[in-house]
């Protein structure tokens, strides 16, 4: 009944993959034609669609034959044709989507297709995976099928300088990981001259196991940092004090949550251990995050699950992968914590100069689309976050995959006993054995009691990864037993050795549910590719992480009442779907998590994009004259306007700051005084401000020159909006950080973050636009000919509010008067003994003096 109304009622996505059948189609009907072609002729097809592109053509209206070209080049050279199915997944690709495909379906491959078609345009294609091997290795092999048709390629690695870096992503096709690329973006933000610039604007990319770097890495920010001076004592301090403490007494764990508190108990012997009256007092505020730290690195994070300790310290272990993330850190003080705790040298915390969510920097794509073999359940993600739909492309030949219910066990020793006898019967026939681990202390477990069975097997773990892709390639082959943790070896295909399709395919056993149906697919999918025979099973406990979140507890209680013994084994739907339903929960729970971060991030996305934004337009002007004259005359009216009221009240001393903040900041002394303002309403005194300063600033064009000049003001600007936002990414940062307090005010965190993260951004670009004018008009550059134009900024020294080199020299040529008391105020008594103010007596005439200019009392006289 069921599949007849499937047939009736087709979903969305038979819909689509139907009507792209069509066009596949239409790409077979060409293929006798295009085979006919010499290989001369196949490769001047490339030429001719750059041609018709030029002429107005869309992509679209190439895709049938750029498909069909692509197709019989991958014959031609790689002796791989590609499937229908692999047609339609590029056309996916092409459209902006996620293709969903079955591991063994030759994603790689298909990844040709939609690469060439929109290389074609001459904007640049980027392939990104998950590592370096992957990228070299899809590099080396499907990059020939684009040389062969007359593209250039690409490859983005983390040991390239920047001159290679520049050439590898000038390149049609340009391969790399999803790091490389996002850290390439944040150092091309942070350059000096623009042909210092590695990336061009991000035009289109197709991710590799995109469910992989768009979700599970999402959560992790690409940071660029520096030391920070800060003490490391506090932290020894905390872990001294912290290992006193005793679970249930002095703190408590939460498990579903991974969070650790204090008990009334604990702060008391955490305050008499510190000699402090309050741990939470304002005033302790540090004390009390060192030591809350401190009991995370204890209780939460566990060595060789969370991370290992190497020859490096402490490296963080990636919870999807197993991968050990190299130059990775935890934030907040967290890492030093760890170090502390392990018994090494705490590092200094780091200062973040410059940051980026995989999430926002992938969205700055002109167009986005990806692959991987399991992103439907977080296709609503994918949707919202990313405007991409998941299309689930038809296996080439069907599945035969045989997918078991899980194994129940009451207890962990009970489970990994029955893992290694299910292993032991596996390999006395031959059968090759995959076994999934969520930890690498877990598969260090399995490999010590296989040991002591005496079967040979691998262990590939976030210890020993350097021939993942080697190892696992061999996980198919007759009698191999293989211990992988999570996913190591992703990307990589497993071909069943000779006999083994007989003895029913690659065996896959998980020991572990993860938090994430994905992961657990992943796993499934290593077995049974291309239509492969295959077998796969979860063995549980109820000491896993997961049955232990969500109520393992009536079930173990009904085991016991049944009498069940540690060995004893339940297996069926009913388990399996009470395991499901928790991870559509854990599933649900971290997409509010990821997209709350997320609207977070974007309040600060949306800063950096304007900052970067004018950045690069600073590093490609020709002439920055406007830039540094539009930052005058917004910072002139700035500190008019905030006198508007008194001036036109004429109140007040509003006239003498005007006049003290110009030329502290703008001016000469001697340029304008506060008579020149008199008698103006606020509109007038701007404009004859803005005036007098685009005068000076061309004054200085004469006797710098406009080259040097605008190539300091290039430095200036580009220094100063560094320094001015690596301040404000950390201050945002600890506002952040402290900003859910306010949902105690009946407040909305998030509104109240908006709000005042856009306060602080305007208090950022007032100081920045104050600081650039400040430099650029009243600065020193020394006039020695060979100076570097690094040297410009470093030989230029800021006089603030005091005579530039210029002012000095013209005061030595006209000798003004000069007092030789001590510096009075305008407001104080003249010190000739007038009894006038300075201001209206001796000021004037050495104002007028210092301007060649005659006195005011030789003008009365």
């Amino acid at each position: 009944m069921l599949s007849s109304l499937k047939k009736l009622f087709p979903s969305e996505n038979e819909r689509r993959v139907k009507k792209l059948f069509k066009v596949a189609d239409e790409i077979d009907a060409m293929e006798q034609t295009i085979e006919k072609l010499s290989d001369s002729e196949l490769q001047a097809k490339t030429a001719e669609f750059k041609q018709l592109i030029a002429d107005g053509a869309d992509l679209d209206d190439l895709l049938v034959e750029a498909f069909a070209v692509v197709r019989e080049a991958a014959k031609r050279v790689l002796g791989m044709r590609h499937f229908r199915v692999q047609l339609i997944g590029g056309m996916v690709l092409h459209h902006g989507d996620i293709a969903e495909m079955k591991t063994g379906e030759g994603k790689t491959l298909v990844s040709t297709l939609p690469a060439y078609l929109n290389a074609l345009s001459g904007k640049g294609v980027h392939i990104i995976t998950v590592n370096d091997y992957l990228a070299k290795r899809d590099y080396e092999t499907m990059g020939k099928v684009f040389e062969f048709l007359g593209l250039s390629i690409g490859l983005n690695l983390a040991s390239m300088d920047p001159e290679e870096k520049r050439k590898a992503y000038a390149a049609d096709v340009t391969y790399g990981t999803n790091n490389e690329f996002g850290f390439d973006y944040l150092r091309d933000n942070m350059v000096m001259y623009k042909e210092q610039l590695t990336q061009r604007p991000l035009n289109f990319a197709i991710i590799d196991e995109v469910d992989s770097i768009l979700v599970d890495e999402a959560r992790t920010p690409l940071i660029i940092s520096g030391q920070a001076n800060k003490a490391t004592d506090l932290y020894y301090t905390a872990d001294r004090v912290v290992r006193r403490l005793r679970q249930d007494a002095d703190y408590t764990v939460d498990v579903k949550t991974k969070q650790v508190a204090l008990t009334e108990d604990g702060v008391k012997k955490v305050e008499n251990s510190l000699a402090v009256d309050n741990l939470y007092d304002m005033k302790n505020i540090g004390l009390n995050h060192h030591i809350q730290q401190a009991l995370k690195a204890h209780v939460i994070m566990h060595r060789d699950q969370d991370y290992v300790v190497n020859e490096e310290g402490v490296v963080i272990v990636d919870e999807f992968t197993g991968r050990l993330m190299q130059g990775r850190r935890y934030s907040d003080g967290l890492h030093q914590a760890i170090e502390a705790k392990e018994g090494l040298q705490v590092q200094r915390e780091s200062m973040t100069l410059a940051t980026v969510t995989l999430q926002n920097y992938f969205r700055m794509y002109t167009k986005l689309s990806g692959m991987t073999g399991t992103a439907k359940t977080e296709e609503e993600e994918f949707r919202r976050i990313y405007n991409m739909d998941v299309v689930q492309i038809p296996t080439n030949n069907p599945m035969i995959r045989e997918d078991l219910s899980d194994a129940l066990y009451k207890t962990e020793d009970g489970k990994f006993r029955a893992v290694v006898e299910e292993i032991v019967r596996s390999h006395a026939s031959g059968r090759p054995v995959l076994v999934g681990t969520v930890s690498i202390e877990k598969s260090e477990k399995i490999s010590r009691m296989l040991k002591q069975k005496g079967i040979p097997h691998h262990v590939l773990n976030a210890k020993h990864h350097e021939k993942e892709a080697e190892i696992i390639a061999q996980a198919g082959q007759y009698g191999a037993v293989t211990i992988a943790t999570n996913m190591a070896g992703r990307g990589t295909d497993i071909v069943l050795g000779e006999g083994v399709k007989e003895l029913g395919g690659l065996h896959v056993i998980g020991t572990e549910r993860h938090e994430s149906r994905r992961i657990d697919n992943q796993l499934r999918g290593r077995s049974g590719r291309q239509g492969d025979p295959g077998l796969s099973q979860f063995f549980l406990s109820f000491n896993d992480d997961l049955m232990r979140r969500f109520g393992s507890e009536r079930m173990e209680a009904l085991m016991d009442r049944m009498g069940m013994e540690e060995d004893d084994r339940v297996e069926g739907k009913m388990f399996t779907r009470v395991v499901e339903n928790a991870q559509k929960k854990v599933e649900g729970n971290n997409f509010d998590a990821r997209r709350w971060v997320l609207q977070y991030d974007d309040v600060l996305n949306q800063q950096r994009e304007i900052i970067y934004k004018q950045r690069r337009e600073v590093l490609t002007s020709e002439d920055l004259k406007n830039v540094v004259l539009d930052m005058a005359k917004e910072d002139i009216q700035r500190i008019v306007g905030s006198y508007s009221e008194e001036i036109e009240e004429e109140e007040g001393n509003a006239l003498e700051s005007i006049i003290d903040y110009v030329k502290t900041n703008m001016l000469p002394v001697d340029r304008i005084d506060e008579d020149d303002l008199e008698e103006k309403d606020p509109e007038e005194i701007i404009e004859l401000l803005t005036t007098e300063v685009e005068e000076f600033y061309n004054e200085r064009i004469q006797e710098i020159g406009s080259e040097r000049l605008n190539e300091f003001a290039r430095v200036v600007i580009l220094r100063t909006v560094d320094r001015k936002w690596m301040d404000h990414i950390d201050s945002m940062e600890q506002l952040r950080q402290g900003i859910h307090l306010r949902a105690y005010g009946q407040n909305n965190p998030l509104r109240e973050y908006q709000f005042e993260g856009f306060e602080m951004f305007e208090a950022l670009i007032a100081e920045i636009r104050e600081e650039v004018v400040k430099y650029v008009m009243k600065s020193v550059i020394q006039e020695e000919e060979t100076l570097e134009r690094e040297e410009v900024a470093v030989n230029a020294v800021a006089i603030s509010g005091e005579q530039t080199q210029q002012d000095r020299k013209t005061d030595a040529k006209k000798q003004p008067i000069r007092r030789t008391s001590e510096k009075i105020g305008r407001n104080d008594p003249c010190y000739c003994g007038s009894g006038k103010k300075y201001k209206n007596c001796c000021y004037k005439t050495e104002r007028s003096a210092s301007k060649g200019k005659p006195a005011m009392k030789d003008l009365a006289d």
